[in-house]
């Protein structure tokens, strides 16, 4: 229904009466200083009232914003004159007062408009009557009441408010730790990612060696049973229980000294696998990883091993690395032996287990080298060591007073491993006479594992009882058995058709002469190379079962390292001694397929000009890696010289593809360009010296000059002191090499010589030719000598002193020769320095560390 009133009629009919009562004053013409102050008092109190009115009308009951504001919750003023509001409201009614006196007012006022009276006299009646003088005082209470409703809602919608932003606010305290945590936990992953990440690679440049996957691979061939009788012994619980004790275990070879260091090695980490306060660190010796195995890399594998079993790496590794990192230079044997003590004395206990001492390399003194280290680790932090050897007296000796139990097949072992191989074979001739086949292999193999092994691949093959019982009954005993075990292998291969014959024969050959332990791909890679091809031709990779199963058990395959080897370091010695009667030509054959291989088309581009590329090279190209890094050496040991190594050298793009897998070596994890740190425009003949190689030297020489240079300004005769090769430095220098030729950084062939491998044959030889002495290079300001006794190479330093070399002459850095070998913890070359003259090591800062 229509509301005269409400919905702001009310206030806008009071509005429009008070503007026509003060507009009726203004039409009389009466001046309003004259008025009577009752008048006066009126009007300002209508003035008040409708300015109120007026601003609460457009600002607050108009105002889409203030309705806004207020919903979902009360309002006093809306819910009295808003749009919504009845009409019989307590305001509305007291409008309807108000505006029913102002209008009787105003019909008052225009009737007394009409009389004769002048000025204030016709209208002050108006506005003295007693009605008049009530609506003054109602006016004043319409304004106090709508101010009031005001305040109220004003209050109300504060306090709302107020709990709101409250909520808001802790809504977003809570958005925002929710927020920060999420950062927090954001910033700690990524710190942890970071962390992380410095750890693997500083453990990786500590070594790249994992010694863990051969631990799997060894207690992975353990036949359940075997090996208790070692850890139920006297000595071995005797050792275990007490601090500082060494148990040394010698064996004949084959006695199975290499999974019975597993099993000892399996029983500690189980033992104590949920002990962070006792360390274990292990170590397997072989023959064939001498690149990998010198001193300084076995304390260096030690020392990973101990430091990854921390939390978080001790801050004397950081150090190390911190130390070498920007030098890009390894710590030396006395760095390494220092800091794997200092981390061994963080354990309340260190246990170390070294397998096969006998196979670790004895030239330039490694053997003698890490042993003195070992015992030192143990004098000074009270570890407990395990090792075992064949009974070599120089070894031997060492562990004199130690507790000593000699490793021998027991008979109970071997017969438990030949139950195993009898039901693993599901043979029903071998399954038949298991007790004959076990008893009579018992007795033959007299405490060597491995002719157990030997005889039962023997004896497998064997389809007929007679002949089963015919090698039964011949089993070799005794020194020679190996070789006969062996010969009867052989005589099985010889057997085979052709193509198993020869495919045995590559395999054997290979193994038995590469330069380092073969994954299974490269030597896959090796067998398919077609000489006179220019690529390889991947429907002629063998496969792997056959390349083991031709060659009657004398090959096996490390399944967790992919390395294919010899079953035994006997089987090596064995090929070592009869290699001419099996394969006569084999270094000539492996030479051929490794140039072969680095001649393949694919590599003719040259340079990877990026890591990716490089990587992705030696991915996608097994062999690659091998053949760069060896076809020199199987040449040199070759009888024939293959033609087509020349081929090779005179093949830029082919050289510089080579040489770059030859030199790039990746330190360690985030080693970036790390395969562009080699020296660009090598030259076969820059090749041909690095490995020594006189032929292929004497065939490049004919339209080469001897001081040819590569991007570092190298000569073939640095690269050939460099890498030792005593007859190649003499045959480049009758050839006119010139003597004192310098490199891009001032490095002389002596420098290179003294400096890279201690060289003393190459030293010797440049200093008969009166090799400049004092001459220093342009990095470093250093000279032979800095350099021989920085890099610890007392030999090389002692040769240099005996040719009166100064050893004052300070580099760049203001170190002396006795200050780098003090700095490198060289003790040796330290002391050699003292006696030629050098300052007393208690006078130099920082020196008497070394002798403490």
């Amino acid at each position: 229904m229509a509301d005269p009133f409400g919905t702001g009629a009310g206030i806008v009919g009071v509005i429009g009466l008070a503007i026509q009562i003060t507009q009726v004053v203004v039409q009389f013409g009466i001046d309003w200083k004259d008025a009577p102050e009752n008048v006066k008092t009126f009007m300002a109190e209508l003035g008040t009232l409708k300015t109120v009115l007026s601003e609460t009308n457009t600002n607050i009951i108009l105002n889409p914003d203030f309705a806004a504001a207020f919903q979902n919750r009360s309002s006093l003023l809306l819910s009295q004159l808003g749009p919504e509001a009845p009409l019989t409201t307590d305001t509305n009614l007291m409008l309807e007062i108000c505006r029913r006196e102002l209008d009787s007012m105003l019909k008052e006022l225009k009737k007394r408009g009409q009389g004769h009276r002048l000025g204030w006299e016709r209208l002050k009646g108006a506005f003295l009557a007693k009605d008049t003088r009530d609506s003054v005082e109602n006016l004043c209470r319409q304004c106090q009441t709508l101010n009031n409703m005001l305040s109220i809602d004003a209050a109300a919608l504060g306090a709302t408010t107020y709990k709101e932003v409250r909520e808001a606010r802790k809504e977003q305290q809570d958005i925002s730790l929710a927020i920060r945590g999420g950062v927090d936990e954001s910033n700690r992953r990524q710190e942890n990612q970071e962390q992380q990440h410095e750890r693997q690679t500083i453990l990786q440049w500590l070594t790249p060696v994992d010694y863990a996957a051969q631990q799997s691979d060894f207690i992975g061939r353990r036949q359940e049973g075997t090996g208790q009788w070692l850890l139920d012994s006297a000595q071995f619980r005797a050792w275990l229980e007490t601090d500082k004790q060494t148990l040394f275990c010698p064996g004949i070879p084959g006695a199975g000294k290499t999974i019975l260091t597993s099993i000892v090695v399996d029983e500690l980490t189980t033992r104590i696998c949920n002990d962070p306060t006792i360390g274990i660190a292990y170590l397997y010796c072989n023959f064939r990883r001498k690149d990998e195995q010198k001193a300084q890399d076995l304390l260096a594998s030690l020392l990973k091993q101990l430091s990854e079993q921390r939390s978080s790496l001790p801050d004397s590794v950081k150090s190390l690395y911190g130390k070498h990192k920007e030098k890009r230079t390894r710590p030396s044997l006395e760095e390494m032996s220092r800091t794997l003590q200092f981390v061994a004395s963080i354990y309340s206990r260190v246990i170390v287990v070294i397998d096969a001492l006998d196979e670790c390399q004895v030239s330039d003194g490694c053997r003698p080298a890490f042993l003195t280290e070992i015992f030192s680790l143990q004098l000074k932090t009270g570890a407990n060591l395990f090792a075992t050897s064949r009974f070599i007296p120089d070894i031997t000796e060492k562990f004199k007073g130690s507790i000593i139990s000699e490793i021998r097949a027991h008979n109970e072992d071997v017969r438990h491993y030949l139950d195993g191989r009898i039901s693993q074979s599901g043979q029903k001739l071998l399954e038949t006479y298991r007790e004959e086949i076990k008893t009579e292999i018992t007795k033959a193999v007299d405490g060597m594992f491995l002719l157990a092994q030997l005889h039962f691949e023997s004896i497998s093959t064997k389809k007929t009882l007679k002949k089963m019982k015919g090698v039964l009954k011949n089993l070799p005993i005794g020194p020679k058995a190996y070789d006969y075990a062996y010969e009867q292998a052989m005589q099985r291969i010889l057997d085979h058709d052709a193509d198993s014959e020869e495919l045995a024969k590559q395999v054997l050959s290979w193994i038995t002469c590469s330069k380092r332990p073969l994954s299974t791909s490269e030597l896959q890679h090796a067998l398919a190379v077609e000489v006179g091809k220019t690529y390889l031709d991947e429907e002629n990779l063998p496969q792997l079962e056959d390349m083991v199963s031709v060659c009657a058990g004398l090959v096996t395959i490390d399944e967790e390292s992919s390395i294919i080897r010899l079953v035994h370091y006997t089987t090596q010695e064995y090929f070592e001694r009869t290699q001419k009667q099996w394969f006569f030509d084999a270094q000539t054959d492996i030479t051929t397929i490794c140039i072969t291989y680095l001649s393949f088309n694919e590599f003719e581009s040259g340079i990877c000009q990026n890591d990716e590329d490089f990587e992705q090279r030696l991915q996608s190209n097994k062999l690659y890696d091998y053949a760069a890094h060896n076809w020199g050496y199987h040449t040199r040991e070759a009888s024939i010289f293959y033609p087509g190594i020349i081929d090779f050298l005179q093949k830029q793009g082919h050289v510089g593809a080579s040489s770059q897998a030859l030199i790039a070596v990746k330190r360690w994890r985030g080693d970036i360009e790390y395969s562009q740190e080699i020296p660009k425009h090598m030259t076969g003949l820059h090749l041909a010296a690095y490995f020594g190689v006189d032929d292929a030297v004497r065939a490049l020489l004919n339209n080469n000059s001897p001081d040819l240079k590569d991007s570092y300004g190298q000569t073939p005769l640095s690269w050939a002191a460099k890498s030792g090769h005593e007859a190649m430095v003499k045959l480049l220098l009758d050839k006119g090499a010139e003597l004192e030729a310098k490199s891009t950084y001032g490095q002389t062939p002596l420098s290179r010589a003294a400096g890279s491998g201690g060289h003393e044959a190459v030293v010797k030889l440049l200093l008969e030719k009166n090799a400049e002495l004092e001459t220093k290079d342009i990095e470093n300001g250093q000279t032979p000598l800095s350099w021989a006794a920085r890099n610890g190479h007392e030999a090389v330093v002692m040769l240099l002193l005996a040719t009166d070399a100064n050893v004052s002459i300070e580099n760049k850095s203001g170190w002396t020769a006795l200050q780098l070998a003090a700095l490198g913890g060289h003790e040796g070359v330290v002391r050699l320095l003292v006696t030629h003259g050098a300052p007393d090591p208690e006078d130099f800062y920082g020196l008497e560390k070394l002798f403490s």
